[in-house]
Formats: C-alpha cells, structure tokens, sequence
C-alpha cells in the first residue's frame, strides 16, 4: 500500500528555511616577527663612549692618586652629589644654586643667539643671492670675524652701561658670523636651473624665496646654527668670568677665589654636557629637516 500525505489548500504556513551557517571569522593576519635586540651593534655604539670616558677618569685617578692640588675622581663626585642635591637654592642676590647660574647663562645665549640668528640668516640670504651685496659686505665679514669674541666686550660694557646687555651682545657678534656665511654659500650653491624655473614662471622674489631658496638652503643654514650656538656658548663662559653677575662663568670664577677646585672641576663637566646637549639637539634638527635620503 502506498500511502500519501496531501497538504490543504488553505494551509498556507511555510516551513521554516533551515538557518545558515555562519562564516567563519577571518584569519587574523600574522604577526610580524619582532626583530631581535642586536647586542652586538648597541654595544659596537655604546662601548667606545664608555671606554672613553672610563679611560678619562682612570688617568685622572693615577695622577691624583699621591694627592697635589687637583682633587680626585672620588672628592669630585662627593662635591657633585652635594651641589646637586639642591641646585636651585637662593640664599641672596649672587648666592645661588649651579642650577640658576646655568639657567641664567643659557637665557644669554638665547638673547644673543636670537639676535644674531633674526639678522644673520636674512642677511645671508641677501649676500647669496645679490652679487653687488656680496662685494660689498664680504670684505667687511672677513676683516670683522677673525676678532676675538672678548675683544667686543668692552665695546659692549662702553655703549650699554651694564653686564648683562655686554654680555649679550659678545654672544651676538660671535655668533653671527657662521649663520652669515653658511647661508650665503647655501643660496649661492642653488642649481641654476631652479634659478631658470622659476624666472620662466615668472615666480616674485617672495615665492623664489620661499619656494626654491629655503628649502635648498635649509642644510647649510641649520650647519651654521649649530657652530653658531657652540661658539656662543664658549663665549658666554669666558664674557661672564669678567663681567660678573649671576652666570656659570662668574660662578667658576668665585669658586677661583674661594679655592674650591672641586666645584670647578664639576663645572667643566655641567659646561660640557650643556654643550653637548645643545649640539646633539640641533644635530637631530638639521637631520629632521634634512631632504637627503
């Protein structure tokens, strides 16, 4: 017997369609591997610079080892934990802590520096790029920039009355010279087809400047601001021991006259970092905008 089932007319239900499987979930992408730490170039970078330095201090401790008027490693560092266990103290208008007298000499060599940088950078690029400019202040520029630094001093301390503007402006006229003559030599080192480009788009002296000029001239004005800021604050020390006043050079002067050889000697060290810390900020900079690859 065959049976059969019929379904009503009126039944007009829809059996449910079976549910779909879901997808499964996307493969994650792998992991890049994670580049092992190479011991052997960190220590190819970090290895001369302390060999360096441990060899510095061991010929300093063999030499001060029977005594003499420099002090050891050991009295130096107890005289750097003490000074800089409160470098900021105040204790009257020239009693201050190392912390001040550094703070205070790098506000100067940010005036100067400033000064000198707001007047040097344009005027090399107007030496660069005129050549009737150019023949007129280079002879000026090569008989002014092999004067030392301290000889505009008392040229300063006659004109302002006062220390600090002298001091100034002996980081002025030390530091101007290298933005002057980078600048130049970067505008005057610019191809000359960019130079014809931009004549053929009959491009305004503005946009030739700030489309061509700077960009091209970026790397040698940043190489001039880094020598420039390095002389300053070579300077600044040297300008300070003879005007006085609150200042890092003033500061190892008196240490001079109070026979405290120990602090002078951790001033050399805080003078040497500043420097260091200066140069390697402006270094990674001119890297920054650098347009080599």
């Amino acid at each position: 017997m065959v049976s059969a089932v019929f379904h009503s007319p009126r039944d007009t239900s829809v059996a449910p369609a079976p549910p779909v499987p879901a997808s499964p979930p996307l493969p994650r992408p792998p992991r890049a591997p994670r580049q092992p730490l190479d011991v052997s170039a960190l220590l190819a970078r970090a290895l001369p610079p302390v060999l360096g330095l441990a060899l510095l201090i061991g010929l300093w401790a063999l030499l001060t080892f029977k005594g003499g008027p420099i002090p050891t490693p050991a009295a130096t560092w107890d005289s750097a934990v003490q000074l800089f266990s409160d470098p900021f103290y105040r204790k009257g208008p020239n009693d201050v802590g190392i912390g001040w007298n550094v703070l205070n000499s790098l506000q100067r060599v940010a005036l100067g520096f400033g000064l000198a940088a707001a007047v040097g950078i344009p005027l090399g690029f107007v030496i660069g790029r005129f050549e009737f400019a150019n023949r007129m202040v280079s002879p000026l520029i090569s008989l002014l920039k092999p004067v030392s630094p301290l000889a505009w001093l008392p040229i300063g301390l006659l004109v302002f009355k006062s220390a600090d503007p002298a001091a100034i402006w002996t980081i002025f006229i030390c530091s101007i010279w290298p933005m002057v003559v980078n600048t130049a030599v970067g505008v005057q080192r610019v191809p000359q087809d960019y130079l014809n480009v931009a004549r053929v788009l009959n491009l305004s002296e503005w946009k030739l400047l700030t489309r061509i000029l700077f960009p091209s001239v970026l790397p040698y004005m940043l190489t001039g601001v880094r020598l420039s800021v390095g002389t300053a604050w070579l300077v600044i020390v040297a300008a300070e021991m003879l005007t006085g006043g609150v200042g890092i050079g003033f500061w190892v002067w008196d240490e001079w006259n109070n026979l405290n050889v120990q602090h002078i000697i951790v001033a050399i060290f805080v003078i040497g970092i500043v420097g260091l810390l200066l140069e390697s900020a402006l270094v990674a900079l001119a890297r920054r905008f650098s347009f080599e690859e």
